[in-house]
């Protein structure tokens, strides 16, 4: 099994919803850092699981979009609590969407919020 992984760090703001967390609760921002990781047991005509070039563009896309907003603001957070394991699976799934590994296997974002805390989302890819 082949695995890849690329890191690209980005500012956003939030405040969390739904319950009392302090200052949590308060608008305020994180230094993110975004990780993609693919595991699959094929590669492609050139040898890759996938182009890291074409994988940090297409980070470079979301983190255009997200980084420097209020995630509150944001039509994907819309009725939820902009935690980052909503934002993992939000960004998971927008990724999976640009970036086409072949063969079958795994996508996973892993989303850092400070140096010890993140939480994850991965999708199986190619299988049916």
């Amino acid at each position: 099994m082949y695995s890849l992984a690329v890191k690209k760090d980005f500012i956003a703001r939030h405040f969390l919803i739904g319950g009392d967390w302090g200052s949590e609760n308060d608008p305020h921002s994180h230094h993110y850092v975004l990780q993609v990781q693919l595991e699959a047991a094929e590669l492609d005509q050139h040898g890759y699981l996938v182009d890291i070039v074409k994988i940090e563009e297409e980070m470079q896309v979301v983190i255009d979009y997200f980084g420097e907003s209020l995630l509150n603001e944001l039509p994907e957070f819309e009725g939820i609590n902009p935690s980052i394991e909503h934002f993992s699976r939000i960004l998971c799934t927008r990724l999976l969407d640009t970036i086409t590994p072949p063969g079958k296997g795994r996508f996973s974002v892993r989303l850092w919020e400070n140096e010890s805390c993140w939480a994850s989302y991965s999708i199986d890819f190619g299988g049916n």
